[in-house]
């Protein structure tokens, strides 16, 4: 009898301890679901990552991922099958076996795979890909390049260089002249016509409907001649891919996007005249940032343009401030009135002399600094060129010059870019960095608006044992 009492006893007890024993069992098995369930997400999340643009890292140090992959429509859905077949992939590596092809022990299968959210290169105005610049531009040295464009500008923009109408101020003299009017002679076949003023600055003014580059330019054949097709990038492109813009997580990691950063950054990465990139496609990248045109000799002809008009006024205002210039002026400006009897036309006269001779100073100007020279922003009697006998001719007046004081060509397109439109200058810049990416092997459709930096996931998993759950993480470069 008490072998049978003994056999109960231990029936009952392997009862209870095989229960204990399969609730730890399964316990276990929870607890490694949940696990592996949290391992596999990190795999995969950080695998989908490290898909990152390849040429986009080598030409500009910025890490985003093409949801393209390499193809011609960007979309979130691509993602989403790339993290879903890398989750897929570690929830059962070994094809549903576990160790020694004995039962998986969890049994796991991916269920639905989201990503809601989603931070897109050029959302909010391009910010997301100025947030990683200003991360990557971090060690740059940028308090005194920042202090000495801010000293430019504020010297520039206190005198009105930027915004004085200088073609309005030098007609008005000019309109002078014609209300005075000229007096007349018969001629042989006994009609009447103007006696000629003579005015040296009437030759001057016929130039400036010339071409700039034409008259500044040695050669001026050689400046590339590179066409593109500016709608088929990001700044002219409708329906944009969208996401939905900077995550906190990123700005607390890498810092707010900063626009003067920015600056700095472009003319590290992008061409410009003179210091041209082989791998652009337009050589003069940071003229196409400040014109927009399609064409290289476009975009180099209108900072042309603008480099011609600032040093006009800027010549112009230091000539009125020179006596012995203004002397020259009104000597010449005499003996043209003079001879024609009508003393009132001296002071316009004179003025347009000055004008004239302010605009061949400042083709000067130009030619010296695409000659790699340098101009300070305002002269002095030692930083003056010409003469008031360069009037008579002008073309053979010219000549280059890399000398010089002042600034030279790439710190006036520092300042041309520091006043331009934000939004304006970071969809071009975008621009550029399209065409240069989709001249490497596999891009020929690369599009910035279908790139991500950051991007959170919600995952769905379910095992055969009945278990499901659900995980939501964010991931990204910062």
């Amino acid at each position: 009898m008490r072998r049978g009492y003994i056999t109960v006893f231990l029936s009952l007890s392997l009862t209870l301890i095989l229960s204990l024993v399969f609730t730890v069992i399964e316990g276990a098995r929870i607890s490694a679901i949940r696990m592996k369930f949290e391992c596999v997400t990190d795999i995969g999340m950080n695998s989908v990552l490290a898909e990152y643009h390849r040429e986009l890292l080598k030409q500009y140090d910025l890490l985003f991922v093409d949801t393209s992959y390499s193809g011609s429509h960007p979309e979130i859905a691509n993602t989403e099958a790339h993290l879903r077949k890398y989750a897929q992939k570690n929830c059962r590596p070994g094809e549903g076996k576990g160790l020694f092809g004995s039962r998986d022990f969890l049994a796991l299968n991916m269920g639905t795979v989201e990503i809601p959210e989603y931070s897109v290169a050029s959302d909010d105005n391009g910010a997301v890909l100025k947030r990683q610049v200003t991360d990557y531009m971090g060690d740059y040295p940028l308090g005194a390049v920042l202090v000495k464009l801010g000293a430019d500008v504020s010297l520039l923009q206190g005198a009105g260089i930027d915004t004085k109408d200088v073609d309005a101020w030098r007609r008005q003299y000019e309109e002078e002249i014609d209300a005075i009017g000229l007096p007349e002679e018969e001629t042989e076949d006994g009609e009447t016509k103007e006696v000629p003023l003579n005015n040296p600055a009437d030759a001057v003014n016929a130039m400036r409907s010339s071409g700039v580059l034409n008259l500044v330019l040695e050669n001026p054949s050689a400046v590339s001649a590179v066409k593109v097709d500016v709608g088929d990038y990001i700044s002219h492109r409708s329906g944009r891919m969208k996401g939905t813009g900077l995550c906190a997580e990123a700005v607390e990691a890498g810092g707010a996007p900063n626009d003067l950063v920015f600056q700095l950054y472009l003319f590290e990465k992008c061409g410009y005249y003179g210091a041209q990139m082989d791998k652009s496609l337009l050589k003069y990248q940071m003229e196409y940032i400040l014109a927009g045109k399609n064409t290289d000799w476009q975009n180099l002809e209108q900072v042309a343009k603008k480099l011609l008009l600032w040093r006009e006024v800027a010549n112009m205002l230091y000539l009125l401030s020179d006596s012995a210039k203004i002397a020259e002026a009104e000597i010449l400006a005499a003996a043209l009135s003079a001879v024609l009897l009508m003393p009132a036309l001296m002071e316009p006269v004179k003025y347009t002399i000055l004008f004239a001779w302010a605009y061949v100073e400042s083709l000067q100007d130009v030619k010296t600094l695409f000659s790699g020279g340098r101009v300070p922003i305002f002269k002095t009697a030692a930083d003056w060129k010409t003469g008031i006998n360069c009037l008579k001719n002008v073309r053979g007046s010219l000549t280059e010059d890399s000398g010089g004081t002042g600034l030279n060509y790439k710190e006036y397109l520092q300042i041309m870019v520091f006043l331009q439109d934000a939004e304006t200058r970071t969809e071009r810049a975008m621009d550029i960095m399209e065409m240069d990416i989709r001249q490497t092997p596999g891009n020929a459709r690369f599009r910035l608006d279908g790139c991500f930096d950051a991007y959170q996931a919600h995952l769905e998993m379910t095992s055969r044992f009945g278990y499901s759950y659900e995980m939501t993480r964010r991931y990204g470069f910062y």
